[in-house]
């Protein structure tokens, strides 16, 4: 039996079967065994080839769509691509480059081939999309205006198949192995599943021996996630295009018309704060500060974050910092100092 059928009869069984107390357990014994079929290669041997892209620059950001919804010519109006587009084959798949210059920051944009239904599974190559899909920092999913809703449920549903999840953390849940002694489930919060269920699942996955700390209230789903080997979780940016021509409502979503350039500056500026993009400038003791060349940073960085990236770690004494941190000019801090955008460091060791 294949995979897919296997997959198949799951799926068929879950929908079948009410949620309740009694059936709980076997519920996440068969969405357990769900998550770990998707996670393994095909028994047709054609699913589970991976293709890999040299990743550049200070972030990478995958452009996700359906075919013909426009992709290209929003990369070359990100990019200005035209000129300096060049094709990378991988087999049948070939991945489009270019490179978003702002603020200092190279942003590495790949343009890949269109998704449809059933990528997950496979269908139009879509396991190899996919593939590509894991070297993002960030995924800006473009949709047809006048499709926007139903492109955006399907592609939703085979990224999370794939085992994407959009614009989530990771549940606050720690698994320890042990050798022996069984297991043990501790949990802050009440749950909406018993302490048993918890154990069948973790033995789906072969930990027979250890504990498990849950922190937060989680679901079925959000428990098997921890357990699974292939979640990602990945910040996404939904970008409705031809909003010009298809004036139809789209809450909470950007709307542009890559075509007239309309929206482009938003979309920009909405990459940088989605990658949490920081630029930091250097100074050197008794020098003025380096305001040509920032060291870009993304998310929440320190002191230690920027000694290490200029190798000045091991013989740090102190810093001094100017900018929006620093409470006064020249500010003394320690390696636990956070920063912010367009921060001003002075490392002395």
């Amino acid at each position: 039996m294949t995979n897919e059928k296997e997959i198949q009869e799951i799926e068929e069984e879950i929908r079948k079967t009410p949620y309740n107390k009694a059936t709980q357990k076997h519920i996440g014994l068969l969405k357990a065994k769900l998550a770990k079929l998707r996670a393994a290669p095909s028994k047709k041997g054609g699913a589970g080839l991976g293709y890999s892209v040299r990743k550049t620059g200070d972030a990478t950001v995958v452009l996700l769509g359906f075919p013909s919804v426009g992709k290209s010519t929003l990369l070359n109006q990100l990019t200005n691509a035209e000129s300096r587009v060049e094709g990378w084959e991988f087999t049948t798949l070939t991945v489009i480059p270019g490179m978003l210059e702002l603020r200092g920051a190279r942003i590495q944009m790949l343009d890949i081939p269109g998704i449809i239904a059933e990528a997950s599974s496979g269908k139009g190559r879509g396991k190899e999309v996919l593939s590509v899909v894991r070297n993002a920092d960030l995924l800006l999913i473009l949709l047809d205006g006048e499709k926007w809703k139903e492109q955006k449920e399907v592609i939703e549903k085979e990224l999370y198949q794939g085992g994407f999840r959009l614009n989530q953390r990771p549940p606050d849940v720690k698994v320890t192995k042990k050798s022996e002694g069984g297991l043990r489930v501790e949990a802050t919060r009440k749950l909406p599943f018993t302490k048993e269920t918890v154990k069948e699942v973790l033995k789906e996955f072969r930990v027979i021996n250890g504990e498990i700390l849950i922190r937060e209230k989680i679901s079925l789903d959000q428990l098997i996630d921890c357990m699974a080997k292939n979640r990602l979780y990945l910040p996404a940016l939904f970008v409705v295009n031809k909003a010009d021509i298809f004036q139809k409502e789209a809450p909470g979503l950007m709307k542009i018309s890559a075509l007239k350039k309309k929206g482009i500056g938003q979309v920009r500026e909405a990459i940088w704060n989605q990658l949490e993009l920081k630029r930091i400038f250097l100074k050197k003791p008794g020098k003025p500060p380096d305001m040509e060349e920032p060291l870009i940073m993304r998310g929440i960085i320190q002191v230690r974050d920027v000694c290490g990236k200029i190798n000045l770690l091991e013989h740090f004494k102190y810093a001094r910092l100017w900018g929006p941190t620093a409470r006064f000019p020249g500010q003394k801090v320690g390696l636990q100092q956070k920063l912010k955008d367009q921060d001003i460091v002075e490392v002395h060791d």
